[in-house]
């Protein structure tokens, strides 16, 4: 199973697409600079190209450990990858995994399914994360809500993307 690059590079803007809306002083824009320390003096001045760049190489990062998670059947090609044949696309081993993605492949192949995992992940890794970053940074709760809110929504819209249409 091959990656699917452009769905990876779609799916790498939902961070930017989601915290241009997300934290938009009309939505918790405002709450955020407040819980963050932050004036409009302050956010000034800043490399935004540069800030773009890596954050959009980040989400690219992510999209790829994203598409780990919400691609079930990406795992079956790993746990194979050194039978013998299975490589050179020969032998009883790839025969029974081309059956098997045949019948199998397009199993959970949503964005409900993808959506699922991202929600989870956004739980299960991103508020553990934001927790203990913001624990040691003495932040408070609304602190963590914020950023957990925004990851576990944007997570889950890019597992969606991807599991649907990777």
């Amino acid at each position: 199973m091959q990656l699917n690059f452009l769905v990876l590079a779609l799916a790498a803007l939902v961070p930017m697409i989601m915290g241009f809306i997300y934290y938009n002083p009309k939505v918790v824009g405002n709450a955020w600079m407040k819980e963050a320390g932050l004036d409009e003096e302050k956010m000034k001045g800043a490399n935004m190209a540069l800030i773009f760049s890596l954050s959009y190489l980040f989400s690219f990062m992510l999209a790829t450990a994203i598409n780990m998670m919400v691609i079930h059947q990406s795992h079956m090609a790993s746990i194979l990858m050194n039978e013998p044949g299975f490589k050179e696309k020969t032998g009883d081993v790839f025969a029974m995994y081309t059956d098997f993605m045949a019948k199998y492949g397009h199993n959970f192949r949503t964005f409900k399914h993808g959506a699922f995992h991202g929600t989870l992940s956004g739980l299960f890794v991103a508020l553990p994360i934001v927790a203990i970053n913001a624990l040691f940074e003495r932040r408070s709760f609304k602190y963590v809500l914020i950023h957990v809110g925004y990851w576990t929504i944007t997570i889950a819209l890019m597992g969606g993307v991807i599991c649907q249409w990777a």
